[in-house]
């Protein structure tokens, strides 16, 4: 009975390995530089869709505050934010995990939107109008998206 018991255990643990969830942004593990060494998803990230995510303005929008000069169809790119040509070089891919996820862990004070956090935040229009959302709030990406959009900043190499 007991090597049954020990194989079942072994087995659903291999299962459980296998196919791996997706880690919950309250779950994700950055390092004291603010870097994410674990994917979000256990999948490898699809860099033709992450080029889609930091170009469209309902989701990513990087474009809006950085400039990609390997998008030159994308119009009105921003100079906000540091250029992105040559990310795959300065950064390593657990470096831009964490700044996608949570830019705030690698570069205190940065402008740049949280993709992966669901909370705290701090909510200024309480002070204005009292009707600030409570409680956590959906991230802005989905962890395939976050993986989409660094293994497409990976391809950017100088």
């Amino acid at each position: 009975m007991k090597r049954q018991t020990i194989w079942g255990l072994a087995l659903t643990a291999s299962f459980a390995s296998a196919a791996m969830a997706e880690i919950a942004p309250g779950d994700v593990v950055y390092d004291e530089y603010g870097a994410v060494a674990q994917s979000l998803t256990g999948q490898p990230g699809d860099p033709a869709r992450g080029a889609e995510i930091v170009s469209n303005k309902s989701k990513g929008n990087c474009v809006a505050c950085h400039q990609v000069s390997a998008l030159p169809d994308v119009p009105f790119q921003g100079n906000i934010g540091p250029a992105l040509d040559g990310a795959g070089d300065r950064w390593s891919e657990a470096q831009l995990r964490g700044i996608v996820a949570d830019a705030k862990k690698t570069f205190e004070g940065t402008i740049m939107p949280s993709f992966y956090k669901t909370g705290p935040y701090i909510r200024p229009g309480d002070g204005f109008t009292g009707k600030a959302p409570k409680g956590d709030l959906p991230p802005l990406l989905s962890a395939q998206e976050v993986e989409d959009v660094v293994a497409y900043l990976m391809t950017l190499k100088e």
